[in-house]
């Protein structure tokens, strides 16, 4: 099974869910942190990392000397990331999403592919907890190419847990899609309801399965809870707004580390998250 956690926004606390669910069910899980522009699952679960791989992306390389500048590179490509202008061609690596058709339609075979890196991969473990993570390289543009090689390692022998980026754009599709079930955390405020509104159309337009779980629960308004009901999505736990819970965060320490008697409560938050998924 895989159950992402996702957001509509940032600093909702997916991190957290993700993190000590994983550790809670300890034996036969994965952890994948596809939030690759600002992981942080490692400062909390403190994995050992046994492999560390840079990953690059095809783009287009061309032969000046073979090029005839028909111009069919230029119209097959939909991101405007190679251009030809007169006798001059002109490449943009930033923009290309690597699909190869420049390539394919080039009559003089003068486009060949080289490589730009997009970031690294790195893998480790922690008391059973199988963990993979990507990091962009500082000034990449493009997310998903990464975050899909980080989606590649999963183990279908595993509970997969996936912490996804916030928000509601291509790099979390890319992390959500083909999860059996999405997580998604939010707290009980104006923004917080909002972001969620623009979550729960993105996980239902993927077909997905999904239930809530609000943070700081004790703050706020009732608003969350009653879109929950109107829209019938199950609100699957709740985490009150607590000082222990806070420093423990604010130490890069697990609530289950912190607070034992939290384990079996996440331990509920994946049982009903089974059920849900067995009865669909």
């Amino acid at each position: 099974m895989i159950i992402s956690v996702a957001s509509g926004k940032g600093g909702t606390g997916k991190t957290t869910i993700a993190t000590n669910l994983a550790v809670s069910v300890g034996d036969d899980v994965q952890l994948l942190d596809c939030d690759v522009e600002e992981p942080n699952v490692h400062l909390f679960l403190n994995p050992t990392i046994k492999e560390t791989e840079k990953v690059s992306a095809p783009v287009p390389a061309v032969d000046e000397a073979k090029c005839t500048f028909c111009g069919k590179c230029a119209e097959i490509c939909q991101f405007k990331a190679i251009m030809v202008l007169g006798e001059v061609i002109l490449t943009f690596p930033e923009m290309c999403h690597s699909c190869g058709g420049c390539m394919k339609v080039c009559p003089a075979g003068a486009i060949k592919e080289t490589g730009r890196e997009l970031g690294v991969i790195e893998r480790g473990s922690r008391n059973g907890v199988d963990f993979v993570h990507g990091r962009l390289r500082v000034g990449e543009a493009m997310s998903p190419p990464l975050i899909r090689k980080v989606r590649s390692f999963t183990r279908p022998e595993l509970l997969t847990i996936i912490d996804a980026p916030p928000g509601t754009s291509c790099p979390v599709i890319a992390s959500m899609k083909g999860s059996d079930f999405v997580l998604l955390v939010t707290e009980p405020t104006p923004f917080g309801l909002h972001d969620l509104k623009l979550a729960v159309e993105a996980v239902r337009i993927l077909g997905i399965l999904h239930g809530i779980v609000i943070n700081r629960s004790d703050i706020g308004n009732v608003q969350v809870k009653d879109y929950a009901a109107n829209m019938k999505i199950p609100v699957l736990m709740e985490i009150p707004f607590s000082r222990k819970i806070a420093e423990a965060y604010s130490r890069g320490q697990l609530i289950v580390d912190a607070m034992p008697e939290w384990r079996e409560k996440f331990l509920f938050l994946n049982s009903r998250v089974k059920k849900l998924v067995n009865q669909s």
